[in-house]
């Protein structure tokens, strides 16, 4: 079996963004492991199947430029979920900030929001 098993997203501090995706969005601390280089590989995931986030903090000024941006403005990240109503409340009382209402489309419901940076991520519950 083959799987994208990490996705890298670059953010400006490693703290700042373990508690935002932690709490914001609900999701668990899979690793936190500081490296000789003063970096920290850092894992988070929304749940134990799919795939995770390493948090790479930018290093110079080309991938700063980049954080909050590294999809072009497109929505690049899809969080799947089983109970739309529930998660998108709970998003929306820790702070998340959400960029259009509720929407049912043929494949399901779905909102875009945005993370701490600015990244644009869907809360997708698919059609049965």
């Amino acid at each position: 079996m083959r799987r994208i098993a990490l996705v890298t997203l670059v953010v400006d501090d490693y703290d700042e963004a373990i508690r935002f995706y932690t709490e914001a969005f609900g999701f668990r601390l899979v690793e936190d492991t500081p490296r000789p280089d003063g970096s920290r590989w850092v894992v988070v995931a929304a749940d134990d199947q799919g795939t995770a986030l390493l948090l790479a903090r930018a290093k110079g000024d080309e991938q700063r430029a980049r954080v909050g941006d590294q999809t072009g403005g497109r929505v690049g990240f899809f969080l799947h979920t089983d109970d739309f109503a529930r998660d998108h409340a709970r998003m929306l009382a820790a702070g998340v900030t959400f960029l259009e209402e509720p929407r049912h489309e043929p494949y399901g419901s779905v909102a875009v929001f945005q993370d701490l940076y600015g990244n644009r991520w869907d809360l997708l519950q698919p059609a049965d």
